[in-house]
Order: C-alpha cells, then sequence, then structure tokens
C-alpha cells in the first residue's frame, strides 16, 4: 500500500439521495488504536453520523465504529463523539453556512490514505421530496438507455 492509495471504508449513499452536497471537505480523524484496527478491517459504517461544529472545533457524532475483537480492555464506546482536523478557514467556513438557514454538514465517506484514516464530509442542503423524486427519474432514465446501449452493442 503506497502512501498516495486510497481504499475506501464507508459510503453514506443517503446523504446524496437525502441532500445537494454543494462543497466538499476531507478531514483528519482523532481515534485509538483499536478504532484504527478496526476500520482498516471495515468495521465502520457512518449512515446515521453527523457533524456539529462546537466554536472552533468540528465533532463527529453518530459513527458506529464496531469494537476489535482482539481489543479487549482497550476497546471504546462504538458510537463515541470523535473529534474532526480541520484547517482554522475551513471551520470558519463551515461554522458560518451552517448558520444560514437549510445547511447542514454531513459525513460523505470514510476511507484509508496511505496510512491514515480519512473523512470526507459535505456541506450540504436539504432536498425537497420532488427534488428527490426529480433524481430518482433522472437516475431511471440514465439506467433505462445504458441497458439499451448494451443491448444494442451486442
Amino acid at each position: 500500500m503506497g502512501k498516495d492509495s486510497v481504499r475506501l471504508v464507508a459510503n453514506n449513499k443517503k446523504a446524496y439521495h437525502d441532500y445537494f452536497i454543494e462543497d466538499t471537505y476531507e478531514a483528519g480523524i482523532v481515534l485509538v488504536g483499536t478504532e484504527v484496527k478496526s476500520i482498516r478491517m471495515g468495521q465502520c459504517s457512518v449512515k446515521e453520523a453527523y457533524i456539529k461544529v462546537d466554536g472552533t472545533e468540528v465533532y463527529l457524532q453518530g459513527m458506529h465504529v464496531s469494537p476489535y475483537e482482539k481489543g479487549n480492555i482497550f476497546n471504546r464506546d462504538p458510537l463515541r463523539t470523535r473529534k474532526l482536523l480541520l484547517n482554522r478557514f475551513e471551520i470558519n467556513k463551515l461554522n458560518g453556512k451552517c448558520r444560514e438557514k437549510g445547511y447542514t454538514i454531513v459525513p460523505l465517506k470514510v476511507y484509508l490514505k496511505g496510512n491514515l484514516v480519512k473523512v470526507e464530509i459535505g456541506l450540504a442542503k436539504g432536498k425537497k421530496l420532488y427534488d428527490k423524486r426529480e433524481t430518482i427519474a433522472k437516475n431511471d432514465m440514465r439506467r433505462e438507455q445504458e441497458r439499451e446501449f448494451r443491448d444494442r452493442s451486442k
């Protein structure tokens, strides 16, 4: 595994369905040793997770990291709050946008970048029900066109 290699661990597909993602950021995450081992094995979920900006710090809440089976007493609470590592400019920008009506910050994916665990977070605006229906219709049309193209090319 090289220094620049990226391996996806967890993806939040529901975020793309429920929100318009306007901007994305890469953040480091503060973990303990057994959590890192568990994430390397793919034992992580960000489906119900959300991000909270508290003054000058950003926290990831609700991310589930399964306890490492050989971790015994060193395992931590699977749903504990974890601090995200962003620079001051990014935190201020996110904090300002979050105060606007309709904006939220959601985790999009967790991945390994070299030896580091990273979280991609997105500045998102909620979709209305008709927006979700429109997105589903577009995806269905795209899938149908791909199917037709595949059938014609055979």
